[in-house]
């Protein structure tokens, strides 16, 4: 078992046995270029979302083969000597580029830009990969679930549906969407999220009464708490709520049922008892669907949980890792290289990237191109910065950045962008300067 802050052995064994026959050929040094990109969007989304840049450089930093993950190398017959030699001496050295994070992608967007030697390079793909296939996939779910919110916040709530450590991560991404808060307390902890949550049906039926778990709830937490009423009978729960904490009582918490009538019936009673002021709050398997049909209800706040950690329908990006140039046989210029087979073609050369804009401001096409991009290009918008610059992390931005950045670049898309009808991806991807 390797030490718990390695991220080394998080990686496909093909990975080292390339490594070690490149380093038995002499091609290990060649210099090269990868990059992680999507094919296609998942089928009817209209954009795509990059989370995760953040914490793939935190796993990059911790990329070391150490003496145990070593020791099980040597064990397991993984590679050979010469090979593990390599590895415990390994630190990447090399550059990358990247979207970053809050950013929007579509087809063939160079998400990730690495260059380096091809063995420093190859080794990080698996890491690379699963790190952004999942974080950018929550990311977009999340956003939709953001635009389907308009101006009611939305909590992230996705812990008990996933893995343990992928629902820290989808906390993190959902926050960078726009979610308000998480109820997962280790993303609390790491990221700074706001956390928030109250009780569970369990918490009533361990009372005598719902009443007595209401007076318990209110006499620990406050009036502001929020009450979940969907125990028992709903009106009951909201007259016994409001009885025991007055017009102050925060909020109420709907979990069943046909959430669009029973919110309006709630909204009526609340307003008949005086509780004006106090908030409603739906959950129960809310997905962007769900929370778009909720939009005339007189709703609050959306609780989100197996939708959001799973993607919404789609878990994973479709991110893949290709070598699309390398140095010749005799060293020197790179030389562009690409897949060819049917179905998976892809493009060779290190590229640029521009978010071209109409006069208006908005994005008409994801421009790509092969070499440097042209001077002097307009109004459009230069989308790579610099993550890593041989070897050392330049890029420190925080989640708010991200939040920020995310809220411009949607800013930016056409108007059809926000709307939850499949589709085809808003803009266009066109490439130039083609060899």
């Amino acid at each position: 078992m390797t030490t718990a802050s390695s991220t080394a052995l998080l990686t496909d064994r093909y990975e080292l046995t390339m490594l070690q026959a490149t380093l038995r050929n002499g091609t290990a040094g060649r210099a090269s270029v990868f990059e992680l990109f999507a094919r296609r969007l998942p089928e009817g989304r209209r954009y795509g979302v990059v989370a995760g840049v953040g914490r793939l450089l935190d796993a990059l930093a911790d990329f070391t083969f150490g003496d145990q993950a070593i020791d099980y190398l040597r064990r397991a017959e993984v590679v050979d000597e010469d090979t593990i030699a390599w590895l415990a001496d390994f630190r990447f050295s090399g550059s990358i580029w990247g979207y970053p994070e809050g950013e929007i992608y579509f087809p063939g967007s160079p998400v990730l830009i690495v260059e380096g030697s091809f063995a420093e390079c190859v080794i990080l793909e698996t890491l690379l990969l699963s790190i952004l296939n999942h974080d950018a996939a929550i990311a977009s779910a999340a956003t939709r679930m953001i635009t389907a919110a308009g101006d009611r916040p939305c909590i992230e709530m996705g812990s008990r549906r996933t893995h343990e450590a992928a629902a820290v991560a989808s906390a993190r991404s959902a926050y960078i969407a726009g979610f308000a808060a998480t109820s997962n307390l280790q993303a609390g902890d790491t990221y700074g999220i706001p956390t928030t949550g109250t009780s569970a049906h369990s918490f009533t039926l361990l009372h005598d009464s719902e009443r007595d778990a209401f007076a318990a709830q209110i006499e620990a937490l406050g009036k502001g708490t929020t009450l979940l009423v969907d125990t028992y009978d709903i009106p009951e729960a909201v007259r016994t709520a409001v009885e025991l904490a007055g017009p102050e009582l925060g909020a109420v918490r709907l979990d069943s049922g046909d959430l669009v009538s029973l919110a309006r019936a709630v909204r009526q009673q609340l307003d008949e008892l005086g509780a004006t002021k106090t908030r409603i709050t739906v959950t129960s398997d809310l997905d962007e669907h769900a929370i778009a049909t909720l939009a005339a209800a007189p709703v609050d706040g959306y609780g989100v949980g197996t939708a959001l950690v799973t993607g919404s329908g789609a878990p994973t990006c479709g991110f893949v890792y290709k070598l699309v140039a390398r140095a010749g046989d005799n060293g020197g210029e790179l030389v562009p290289v690409a897949k060819k087979s049917k179905d998976k073609i892809s493009v060779g050369g290190r590229k640029y990237v521009l978010r071209q804009k109409s006069k208006a401001g908005k994005a008409q096409a994801e421009i790509i191109g092969i070499g440097e991009p042209p001077a002097g290009d307009g109004d459009d918008r230069s989308i790579l910065v610099p993550l890593v610059t041989k070897g050392t992390r330049v890029y420190h931005e925080s989640l708010e950045d991200a939040r920020t950045r995310l809220e411009f670049a949607l800013a930016e898309l056409p108007a059809s962008a926000v709307q939850l009808s499949r589709g085809e991806p808003v803009i266009d991807t066109v490439y130039r300067d083609l060899a």
